[in-house]
């Protein structure tokens, strides 16, 4: 049975898997993952160990020991605590979105990605997973430049002299730069390749040297005396620019003169900084909330250890940030700040602390963004979504490390560093990562809105406040840090659901619309009150019985025309009594019916009864389908005669591709493929096979729905209608429908506008509307004795004229006369017992043929069955006899009103 686990495309892949994650028992591994598989559950990571430490590290990342200064020295200590709030805000109010999800049920590999994807289906989730797998990559690329730029820091050759000395042997420049960053990506990948566990093992170690290193900054505010410092920058045409900055230990000057801001040049990308800007940079240290939920395949416990170790990580770089933002700003100058990102070196009682601390700092956060993104694109493959460009990254070693996803994902960052400078590609992660925090509280609001019953968290601080509030912060700060960037990155994300939605992934994950359109349906269907229909806004709402799909297709087709935007509900009685069965055997039928939609194409229903007749079955069907307003209020049956029916599954390709082996790779078939749809339905009824149905029951059906006060449509001969599929380009303009609005089997009545032959015209107009037979010509055909002495005829084809304009029906009328036919008819034939002739029914019959024998579709008049059932076969006869050899024929009985000439 298929579950959360199961991916888009049975492709063999059991799960979501994690970096390390093993299929489970029950399903083979994947051929592509090679000839061993993991043996242990690489479940083992704790809270601790799994999400607070990875999600510090990430936070810490650059920022810490390479930005704050920047921060402080541009935006001043008020802004820059704004800042902070600012952005600890947003991210807050994420974490609780993620926090919720999380608790909600189990978490698989793929973080983010998964939780988004099973929240709010595969197109948004696909498409939120591949730019937060940008945002990812991106920010790998920012924080090898960022170690890059430490690095130069310190070994880099001094601007100044064109010797080296010392330990400043590293030449300078965009390709030195670029070439240094290479090689540290390399380095990162050369340790995912190993696996996570290498960096998971080592990461405590990174944090207790960062922590060392923080602490070392602590100590150094009180332990270091003032001191000056000349900082040197090559400026503009190569000139080399002297500052004279100095540390002045705690001093209240100098924290008076940091509070306000001092937006001025950054010498990195020699262009101005603005709140934006700044904030940009500042919010690159809140893009690693998500460390640990990406590591969500490796976490034991990921519902418990994501809430707790998330929040815990961010509440300890909160307050290590406003203290460091309060200390900087107290004992060092603007200067100082603005033009050397690495000043906590020259303020340090040892200045390797620093060096160390930045080194792990930023190293250890590329190799978390760069595991982190492999592991979104390695889930996204296992789904399938974006079909051969990202099927290699499904590829896992004999350990479970998607390498090939690590590859990927090391090639696009690497083209991520010629940016060269960490500052030009700050404004960038930051969008691309508001823009993930805003799918994830919008998965949040989403799912609380649906008001799922099995929407119930362990986590309850959230609300849907929290999550619109997140929405909207995230998404008014992505405008304001870049608009364009912004601009693009909705943009691309419109592109990529559009692209989803089209390629039509379909999973057995859930989808949050069909909640919320469940949610949104129910509401509305109670405003629909049938009190308050009117029938200038009436539409043919149909049940239409189906025996078998096989030989019925056609009609199907086109009832889905008839139907003008109402109601379509296919229908079929299952003989049987549920006293004597097991189970219900109707329940495991609806998904092959609703496949066989699918295939059609059609927009119906489908409602199934079992019932020890057809007869009782109907009535069960007319009585219960739909719900509220949208019931059907009229009933269409095939016509009961002996024509051998045709099997149309043999004449459609889309049921037999299957056969011939081309089948739909990527279609999700909720468990009904083409052959085991093909054997559900039986095959087409021979001439001596025994008939289900009596002829005695069949007109009692319509004898039933006209007592319930439904319209009925007898369809005869719709095998033969052509260019009703769903691929056909037929609009119409070469088809005729023929009206017969005249009771052809009581020449005495001759009235042309009782409810029948009214109801006649507006089904044949309602057809007349639908996209297949827009261009159609329609025929209105009205029968007089010319021969008579009453003349009253010319009156009654004027005044049906009039009628038509009123009703704004567009079709021209023909004068039919049928002296030569009404004089088969006697007056004893009046007689409701009494048989009609031969002659009478045969001459109507060739007065059809000879009129309408070229016609598209033709209507007739559908008079009243007979009250007692021993006159149902020769109802049925007479029937038979009137259209016999006509072609596609409805034969209707219309008990509703449905015309009005006012507004």
């Amino acid at each position: 049975m298929s579950n959360e686990r199961t991916p888009l495309i049975n492709s063999g892949v059991c799960c979501l898997a994690g970096p390390a994650v093993a299929c489970g028992a029950e399903s083979d591994a994947t051929t592509e993952s090679g000839p061993g598989s993991p043996s242990k559950d690489p479940r083992k990571l704790n809270t601790f160990f799994g999400v607070m430490v990875p999600t510090i590290l990430s936070m810490f990342s650059i920022i810490l020991f390479l930005r704050t200064g920047f921060v402080v020295g541009h935006a001043g200590l008020l802004q820059g605590l704004l800042m902070l709030i600012v952005a600890y805000t947003i991210i807050a109010l994420t974490i609780l979105s993620i926090c919720a999800i999380s608790t909600n049920g189990a978490i698989q590999g793929g973080g983010a990605y998964y939780m988004i994807s099973r929240s709010l289906g595969p197109e948004f989730g696909g498409s939120i997973g591949l730019m937060f797998f940008l945002a990812k990559v991106c920010a790998c690329g920012e924080y090898v430049l960022g170690l890059v730029e430490a690095i130069l820091d310190v070994f880099g050759s001094d601007p100044e002299s064109s010797v080296s000395g010392g330990i400043r042997v590293l030449p300078q420049g965009y390709w030195y730069t670029v070439l240094y960053s290479s090689v540290v990506l390399l380095l990162c990948l050369l340790v995912c390749l190993v696996g996570a566990h290498i960096y998971s093992r080592t990461a405590f170690v990174i944090l207790l040297v960062v922590t060392v290193s923080l602490l070392s900054v602590f100590i150094s505010s009180v332990a270091v005396k003032p001191r000056d410092f000349v900082i040197t920058h090559t400026g503009a045409g190569n000139q080399t620019v002297h500052y004279n900055a100095s540390y002045t230990g705690y001093n209240a000057t100098t924290l008076r003169h940091n509070l306000g801001s001092g937006y001025s040049l950054d010498y990195s990308t020699n262009s101005v900084m603005s709140f934006a800007t700044v904030f940009a940079v500042m919010f690159t240290s809140c893009t690693g909330i998500m460390a640990g939920a990406n590591m969500s395949g490796e976490l034991r416990t990921p519902s418990v250890s994501i809430p707790k170790g998330t929040i815990a990580a961010v509440f300890y770089t909160f307050t290590v940030y406003v203290l460091l933002f309060i200390l900087i700003s107290a004992t060092c100058d603007r200067t100082l700040l603005i033009q050397d990102y690495g000043f906590l070196q020259k303020i340090n009682i040892w200045p390797p602390f620093i060096t160390i601390g930045i080194y792990c700092a930023s190293l250890s956060a590329a190799m978390c963004a760069m595991i982190g993104a492999s592991r979104i694109l390695h889930a996204l493959a296992l789904d399938d979504l974006f079909g051969l460009p990202l099927a290699p990254a499904a590829v896992t070693s004999s350990s479970g490390n998607p390498w090939v996803a690590v590859l990927y994902t090391w090639g696009l960052a690497q083209c991520v560093v010629f940016a060269g400078q960490l500052n030009s590609i700050a404004s960038l992660v930051t969008v691309f990562y508001l823009l993930a925090y805003a799918a994830v509280d919008l998965a949040c609001l989403a799912l609380e809105w649906a008001s799922a019953p099995n929407f119930r968290p362990t986590f309850q601080l959230f609300s849907w406040h929290t999550c619109l509030l997140g929405i909207l912060s995230c998404l008014v700060m992505m405008f304001v840090i870049n608009p364009v960037y912004s601009s693009g990155s909705i943009v691309l994300l419109l592109l990529l659901l559009l692209f989803l939605h089209f390629r039509s992934p379909t999973s057995s994950w859930g989808y949050i619309s069909q909640a919320l359109i469940f949610h949104q349906v129910r509401k509305y269907l109670l405003m629909l009150d049938v009190r308050k229909d009117h029938v200038k806004f009436w539409r043919p709402q149909v049940l239409l019985m189906v025996a078998n799909p096989r030989s019925s297709c056609q009609l199907i087709l086109f009832v889905n025309q008839l139907k003008k935007g109402g109601l379509f509900v296919l229908g079929h009685v299952q003989l049987g009594d549920l006293d004597s069965l097991p189970a219900d055997p109707v329940q495991q039928q609806y998904n092959f019916w609703l496949s066989l939609v699918d295939k059609l194409g059609v927009k119906a229903f489908v409602d199934l009864t079992l019932s020890p007749s057809v007869r009782q079955g109907t009535q069960h069907l007319l009585r219960i389908t739909g719900l509220g307003g949208m019931k059907p209020n009229t009933l269409v049956l095939g016509f009961y005669d002996s024509c051998t029916p045709e099997d149309f599954f043999l004449q459609d390709t889309a049921f037999c591709d299957s056969s011939l082996g081309r089948t739909s790779e990527g279609e999700y078939n909720f468990g009904v493929d083409l052959p085991s749809l093909q054997a559900h339905f039986p095959p087409v009824r021979h001439v001596e096979s025994p008939r289900w149905l009596s002829p005695e029951e069949y007109v009692g059906i319509i004898s039933d729905a006209l007592k319930m006060s439904k319209n009925v449509c007898l369809a005869r001969y719709f095998f033969q209608l052509e260019g009703e599929g769903k691929d056909s380009k037929v609009d119409g303009s070469e088809r005729t429908l023929d009206v017969w609005p005249l009771n052809l089997l009581q020449p005495g009545s001759r009235d042309y506008e009782d409810v029948c032959s009214l109801f006649l015209l507006q089904m044949a107009c309602v057809l007349n509307m639908s996209s297949k037979w827009r261009n159609a010509r329609m025929r209105i055909f009205l029968n007089v004795e010319t021969e008579s002495s009453d003349q009253g005829w010319v009156v009654n084809e004027e005044t049906f004229r009039e009628l038509l304009r009123k009703l704004r029906i567009r079709a021209s009328i023909k004068i039919v006369p049928w002296d030569s036919v009404v004089q088969h008819h006697s007056q004893e034939d009046e007689e409701p017992t009494r048989a009609l002739s031969e002659d009478f029914l045969s001459a109507v019959n060739c007065m059809l043929m000879e009129h309408s024998s070229q016609a598209a579709v033709r209507f007739l008049y559908l008079p009243r069955p007979p009250a007692h059932h021993s006159q149902a076969q020769q109802y049925l006869a007479q029937m038979e006899a009137v259209t016999n050899n006509l072609g596609p024929t409805l034969l209707i009985h219309g008990v509703t009103p449905v015309t009005y000439t006012d507004l």
